[in-house]
């Protein structure tokens, strides 16, 4: 999905692009089940490749899929979308996160921070204060920037053993340069529990130095271009116009029942750093298919415990930890930057290169 974002000849299209993105990214969660992730150690990251067809149409307007390097054509051409993604802080806990296609001008950044609050019968999930959202930067659309804020989420099912995902908040989609901003509310649970999983929303013309308007009740009706409706765990849609939904013309936005997650490219062991995820977590994660569990406890203590120690030591020594592939650990404005580190590995990744120097140090 992330391929076709800035095909769009039309700018509503390329809105419709970043939506349909947006209702398939975590489309793992929504096939598979919620699991406690590992608690990721200072200096952990991970990288990887997806090898794509690009061949997605837009939902409007005409395609034009070129490369940026040349102005061939990128139609059913494989392209390499490289991601890396760094634990830049561990009080609070922060990972940054790079994606790119370079050969289409794209890319996407954040940071990732969680808060978690447990409300008695469930687990109430949202961003963090470092958590401005994901940001997507289109190099061949003159660097239009999108701004896509992240919702509140609830995990319930704890008391029976059974975890389940709902939404019900709003977030934001935004991009200054078209001026068009679109609204998402998600509802909650309907009638008697059952979940409604329905998402609504409108897309419209905003004007970005007085970007005031935070729910679609609010929104002008001559400034909405178009609405959205739908169940975000199976199919949206896309109403153009200012029409009522039963009278406009409903276009599928995203479907995602015959929907599978892309399988990861990643490096083999023997080019993995000691402190790439899958070798930190290796033993770890070996212990509990084997169902290990002692065992899998001692060794998850045993790499924290490392990380206590090595950061006791950089207080004695009054070092700063410094992350290696991101210029700061976080930034006020939720966009993290490469080093020279970061833009080789990104840059070894889209050339399938995935040799690095060791670290100067270890987190853990």
């Amino acid at each position: 999905m992330v391929l076709s974002i800035g095909d769009s000849e039309d700018e509503i299209g390329r809105m419709l692009a970043v939506l349909r993105f947006w209702f398939t990214k975590d489309l793992k969660y929504v096939k598979g089940k919620p699991c406690k992730p590992y608690n990721s150690v200072l200096g952990e990251f991970f990288r990887c490749n997806w090898d794509v067809k690009d061949n997605l149409s837009p939902i409007l307007g005409q395609a034009r899929k070129q490369s940026v390097f040349d102005a061939s054509s990128t139609e059913n051409k494989i392209l390499k979308l490289s991601y890396l993604t760094e634990q830049t802080s561990h009080h609070p806990p922060v990972s940054a996160f790079w994606i790119d296609c370079a050969e289409k001008g794209i890319t996407a950044r954040g940071f990732d921070q969680l808060s978690a609050k447990f409300t008695g019968t469930s687990i109430r999930v949202g961003p963090g204060n470092h958590n401005l959202g994901i940001f997507i930067n289109l190099q061949n659309r003159n660097n239009e920037e999108y701004q896509l804020t992240h919702p509140l989420a609830q995990l319930g099912g704890l008391l029976r053993g059974a975890l389940t995902v709902s939404v019900a908040d709003t977030c934001y989609v935004t991009c200054p340069k078209t001026k068009l901003k679109t609204i998402l509310h998600y509802l909650d649970e309907g009638w008697l529990g059952k979940a409604q999983n329905r998402v609504v929303g409108v897309i419209y013309r905003y004007n970005p130095d007085k970007d005031n308007i935070t729910r679609i009740k609010d929104v002008p009706e001559k400034e909405i271009v178009g609405k959205i409706d739908g169940c975000w765990k199976d199919k949206v849609f896309y109403t153009p116009g200012k029409e009522k939904e039963k009278d406009g013309e409903q276009l599928l936005l995203t479907d995602l029942n015959p929907m599978t997650p892309e399988p990861k490219n990643i490096p083999i062991e023997s080019k993995q750093l000691p402190n790439e995820s899958r070798r930190i977590w290796k033993d770890v994660t070996q212990a509990i298919l084997d169902k290990k569990y002692n065992e899998a406890n001692k060794l998850k203590q045993d790499i924290e415990d490392r990380q206590r120690k090595r950061a006791a030591e950089r207080k004695d020594a009054g070092k700063e930890w410094r992350p290696r592939f991101f210029t700061a650990a976080v930034t006020p404005v939720g966009r993290p930057d490469l080093t020279d580190d970061g833009r080789k590995a990104i840059q070894g990744l889209q050339e399938n290169k995935f040799d690095l120097d060791q670290n100067e140090e270890y987190g853990a």
